[in-house]
């Protein structure tokens, strides 16, 4: 039984076949959908440079969703904070927490947001990468410019996202609920959440520790469907195995015929092992096993389905399960 709120990471997959325009419209039906079935928010996260993934500003993936929807939560899964300078970060999600209040939450994470120096450069005007002190004081800006520059009311709500011990450290110092990158490194999600929660000091953001876990979950009403449904996003994580960022995504007949290496193949499952992939009963078993072990307070679904109809689905299957579980 899972008796925390669920809510979805949208990462704007471009398919192959489609031009990423149409991914971009997808984001509204995206969220309208996952407001009619009840989940609680939705994340947009920030890439630059992918084939697969669609560079969409999560900010203005946030307006447009906010302005489409009445009630679902929108935020940022996350805002890479060394992209952008702290005032802005401050002054673009205050102003849609002004707009849409009560339904602003502001994501802030650290990576550059792309495998390609190149582009993660241009991000930062030419500076190198960012440091632990910088990215530190970056955090603390943009908490403090909310505050004392924006000043509006209500201010979006801030989270720190984290896949490590040191991300879950800096969480707990500065008193944020934390979301802890589960669908990508699983192997470190236990040790973050024992350290985050060690490390908590109450804040204004934050009374009590808070903890958020993003898991990969492919839902469908047979094993072999899910697994088909699949397909495409591990194609993309072989290539990462291979240090190549420049897999599109493809159709799940494509993936079907993809040739994995023995040693792919046996990552990949034990990657999948760690996430929530199956029929609605085995997702939802998996999905009710990594909230007691971790003890988290919500849920956020990650589901990199190449159809739209076939996400929302898969989506509607775990909450219909979920809801009918948690009655049984």
């Amino acid at each position: 039984m899972i008796d925390v709120p669920l809510s979805a990471l949208e990462v704007a997959m471009v398919q192959t076949g489609r031009r990423a325009v149409e991914t971009l419209r997808d984001t509204a039906a995206f969220a309208q959908g996952l407001e009619r079935l009840g989940y609680h928010r939705v994340w947009y996260a920030e890439h630059h440079h992918s084939p697969a993934i669609g560079a969409f500003p999560p900010v203005v993936l946030i307006a447009h969703a906010a302005a489409s929807t009445s009630a679902i939560r929108l935020g940022s899964g996350g805002v890479l904070a060394p992209n952008h300078a702290p005032l802005t970060l401050a002054e673009q999600f205050g102003t849609l927490a002004g707009l849409h209040g009560g339904r602003i939450d502001l994501g802030m994470g650290r990576g550059p947001g792309t495998f390609d120096e190149a582009t993660a450069r241009a991000l930062r005007r030419g500076a190198g990468p960012t440091t632990d002190a910088q990215y530190h004081e970056d955090v603390a800006a943009i908490l403090s410019f909310l505050v004392d520059e924006v000043a509006l009311d209500p201010l979006p709500e801030p989270w720190l996202l984290a896949s490590s011990t040191a991300g879950a450290a800096l969480a707990g110092r500065l008193g944020l609920p934390i979301a802890l990158a589960h669908h990508i490194r699983p192997d470190n999600t236990l040790a973050a959440v024992e350290r985050y929660r060690a490390d908590f000091t109450p804040s204004r953001w934050c009374e009590r520790p808070r903890v958020l876990v993003c898991v990969e979950a492919v839902c469908a009403e047979t094993e072999e469907e899910a697994a088909w449904r699949v397909g495409p996003m591990e194609v993309v994580k072989a290539g990462l195995l291979k240090g190549r960022s420049e897999i599109p995504f493809p159709t799940p007949a494509a993936a079907a015929t993809h040739p994995f290496t023995a040693e792919e193949r046996r990552a990949l499952d034990g990657f999948r092992a760690q996430q929530a992939v199956g029929t609605p009963e085995t997702v939802v078993r998996r999905l009710a096993q990594l909230a007691g072990e971790t003890g988290a307070d919500e849920l956020m679904l990650t589901t990199p389905i190449y159809d739209l109809g076939d996400r929302i689905r898969s989506y509607e299957l775990v909450k219909k399960y979920a809801e009918a579980t948690a009655l049984s």
